[in-house]
This record gives C-alpha cells, structure tokens and sequence, in this order.
C-alpha cells in the first residue's frame, strides 16, 4: 500500500463550500487523441488534459490503456525504440505531476514496461514528481479480436515485486493501492481493461482492502451493444463493491484499420452513473464526478455480507 497526499483536504484551508469539507472528492477521465508510435506528442496532449483536470480540482485523473504509445501497435510493442520513448514520455510525465498545475492531482496512466525480460501491460500511478507504483494486467484476452499475449505478459509472469523505474525503486504488482495520507477514506485501486470484464476482477480484493475508489485503463474497442454492456459492467462492479468506479477507454487516434473505437468514459459510483462522456469525440475530453466517500463508507459498513463474502477470500485480500 502506498501512502499518497491528494489535494484539498488541507483541515487548514477548508471552507463550508469545499467539497472536501464534506468527505467528498472530485475524480476524473481524461481521453486524449492518441498519436500512434509517438510518445512525446501523447505525453503532451495527457499532460494538457491532466493539468485541465487539475484545475477542476480532481484529486485523481485516469487516461486509456497504453495511452503513451497508443494501443494498436501491435509487435510494435516489442520494439526497442518505443520503449525508450516511452520512457522519456513517462519522465515529462513525472515531472509534470511535480508542477504547481498539478495541485497533488494523482495521474494515472498506461505504457508498456519491461520487467526482468517480461513485457508487461501497465498502469502507472504518479503524483508529485514520483512513480507511487506499477500495475502489470492481470488478464490478457487473447480471443476473437484480441491476441495481447503475443506481446504481453501477465502479472502472474512477473519475478519481482518491484521495478527500477525512472531512478526508483517502486511497487509492480496488481495488489496495490495508494491511500491518501490527509484523508485515508481517499483509496484508490486499479486495473487495467480485461481485469474488470472477468468474474472476479483484481478490484474485488482492492476494494475489500480498503480501496474506495476503482480505476480502469482501457482500450476497448466498440461493437453493436457494447456501450451499453460496458455501462452495465461498470455500474454492477461499483454497486457490488461499494465504490467509485472510473472506466477510461481509448478513443480518436487509434488504429482503424482493423477496429473503430469511441473513447468511452464513464463514473460510477454504488451502482448510480455520475458521469459519462461524449462518444465518438475529435479531441480529448475530461469527464468529473463528485465522489461521496460517506456514502461509500456507510454502505459498506451496513452490509454485513460484504465483509463475510471479504473474510472468506482472507489469504487473497491480505496479498493486497
């Protein structure tokens, strides 16, 4: 678990018109118009949308699956000049985090990441100039129109729980959560696409260790009904888990040549759609909600089943 500092829950500063005042945070999906094969250009159109998100006062801003290089590279993944652009992408992202544009704001971002020889599906978690850790995908589809195990590797693969990452030795594994030091109701777990769409999903365990807020990098494509599935989806895992769940998918930029993509956004919070996107858009688009972390709070504790259900799955929970 890493210890994370989110901005606005300073008791100091406070005011009744803060929303902090009342335990509630503003989170966010951003979807840029990825550039395919071009991490220094996708780095500045995530930073612009990270920095816009910040100025909303977003404690927590997640983008799209591999969204530094762009999802539809296929064995371009695998290329060495991709990912040392990749990294360089992610250092300006770092520093980035570190600017008083930023106010705290966690970013949340994808790449793809060597580890130990293993090419790894990541999410990055950054905020205030470091790495907070690493989230390797945990399930790779490899079906109908998906073969990510080509390129990738699973979390299961990994050798190590941690990576040497940009001059830090930090966290790599999908039992993570960052927990804000001001206000521990702030707990943020996540996951990256496929891991939602399986029976049980990394989130669950996440959630039953404290994790009140779920993200979700994807780059799903989009078929006849699948926004309406995915809607379902990610309302059914916020209500059964009791928390907030952001699901960013990738959108304009990706390749066409095989798949259409629409960019999805939407917030979740107990089973109830706080906010959703416009599909289909030209630019980047940041989609907020206000999270009610009371609200979280009191629904799980009511529930008893939910703490049952938790303590029978004890020795995968406290892996988290």
């Amino acid at each position: 678990m890493a210890q994370t500092a989110a901005p606005g829950w300073d008791a100091s500063a406070r005011s009744f018109f803060d929303l902090h005042a009342h335990n509630m945070c503003r989170v966010s999906c951003a979807v840029p118009r990825v550039t395919l094969a071009d991490p220094a250009a996708n780095a500045g159109a995530i930073k612009t949308l990270y920095f816009k998100a910040a100025s909303e006062a977003s404690s927590c801003c997640v983008f799209p699956e591999l969204c530094v290089c762009g999802y539809a590279l296929d064995d371009l993944l695998q290329q060495d000049a991709i990912q040392a652009e990749c990294l360089e992408a992610l250092a300006l992202l770092k520093a980035a985090t570190a600017a008083p544009e930023a106010g705290g704001c966690l970013l949340v971002v994808g790449a793809p990441l060597r580890a130990d020889g293993r090419l790894h599906n990541c999410a990055i978690v950054l905020q205030n100039g470091k790495v907070l850790g690493v989230i390797p995908k945990s399930y790779l589809p490899n079906f109908r129109e998906f073969y990510e195990a080509r390129q990738f590797v699973g979390a299961a693969a990994a050798v190590a729980d941690e990576i040497e990452l940009l001059g830090e030795t930090v966290p790599f594994s999908p039992d993570l959560i960052f927990r804000c030091a001001q206000n521990p109701a702030f707990c943020v777990g996540v996951e990256v696409c496929q891991d939602v769409w399986v029976p049980v999903p990394p989130s669950t365990f996440q959630a039953w260790r404290g994790a009140t807020v779920l993200c979700n990098l994807s780059a799903s494509n989009i078929t006849i009904g699948k926004a309406a599935y995915r809607h379902a989806l990610v309302a059914s895992t916020s209500a059964k888990n009791y928390a907030a769940y952001l699901y960013a998918s990738a959108g304009a930029g990706e390749s066409t040549n095989d798949l259409a993509w629409d960019g999805q956004a939407v917030v979740y919070e107990c089973g109830e759609l706080l906010a959703a996107s416009e599909r289909f858009a030209d630019g980047g688009r940041v989609t907020s909600a206000d999270v009610d972390l009371d609200q979280i709070a009191q629904d799980r504790a009511r529930d008893m089943t939910w703490a049952a259900n938790g303590r029978d799955f004890a020795d995968r929970v406290k892996r988290v």
